[in-house]
């Protein structure tokens, strides 16, 4: 069984519509809350579809700042059964139980530290041509298989060379990004020239987490906020976004978007 097959239910419904209501059914996306431990200690517990767990906990990590390379595990457990994953860092990590973060499947966490961090340094000749960002969308949406099927998921995809290299679905945008950086992190992906592309509308929390991994473009299917606009200007962040109808709105660092 596939990982889309394993969190797809078939579920009995009704179906309306003006004249009448008839018994039907439907599929419907699971929803599971994943602890993720650190040491053996709680850190986060995350609403989540149940799949690519190892990936989701190390790129919360990432994108929490709690690690920045994949040499700084020692090893990731993942407890089916409960739900759990523990990471045991090389180094010993004290977090109180206060800290525990509950995560919704909305994913909107806090930006810690953020002052802290430097605009990208993206190398000069790293350019995206509008043909590319059109083609990896209309690849990102028929590659969306649970949402094609659920309506109930977003999706992200992580593009290297003008390739998707990896594609995750999930109830929550957020976690479709630590996944994706999870795999990054795992996979020893340099980032610095590569791209998200997401389903999802645009948070500053988004811009925030791709800012951290690395990664230089945004290209969204929905718009982004104010802030985030705001913050991909200052992150050196490329920020692309409502791709559809064979058109899109660059938002931040145009130079870089060329034809």
């Amino acid at each position: 069984m596939s990982a889309p097959e394993k969190i797809i239910k078939k579920i009995k419904i009704s179906s309306g519509d003006r004249i009448s209501i008839v018994n039907s059914s439907t599929k419907v996306i699971q929803e599971v809350t994943l602890t993720v431990k650190l040491n053996g200690i709680p850190l986060a517990t995350i609403a989540c579809a149940g799949i690519h767990l190892k990936e989701l906990a190390a790129g919360f990590l990432r994108s929490e700042r709690i690690i920045a390379r994949n040499s700084e595990i020692d090893n990731i457990e993942i407890d089916k059964n409960k739900n759990v994953a523990n990471v045991t860092l090389k180094r010993k990590i004290y977090f109180p139980e206060s800290s525990v973060k509950n995560i919704a499947s909305s994913g909107a966490r806090g930006k810690a530290n953020i002052d802290s961090l430097l605009p990208l340094n993206v190398p000069a000749d790293f350019t995206i041509k509008t043909t590319v960002a059109l083609k990896l969308m209309d690849e990102l949406l028929n590659g969306s298989v649970v949402h094609n099927q659920t309506g109930g998921t977003h999706c992200s995809a992580l593009a290297v060379r003008k390739k998707i290299v990896a594609l995750r679905e999930d109830i929550g945008r957020h976690n479709t990004i630590d996944m994706l950086g999870g795999y990054a992190l795992l996979q020893k992906i340099k980032l610095h020239k590569t791209i998200i592309l997401t389903t999802g509308r645009i948070s500053s929390e988004i811009v925030y987490k791709v800012w951290n991994m690395g990664i230089p473009v945004i290209i969204s299917h929905s718009a982004p906020t104010v802030n985030a606009v705001a913050l991909s200007r200052k992150a050196n962040v490329v920020l692309i976004g409502y791709v559809r109808g064979g058109r899109m709105n660059i938002y931040s660092h145009e130079r870089r978007v060329i034809i």
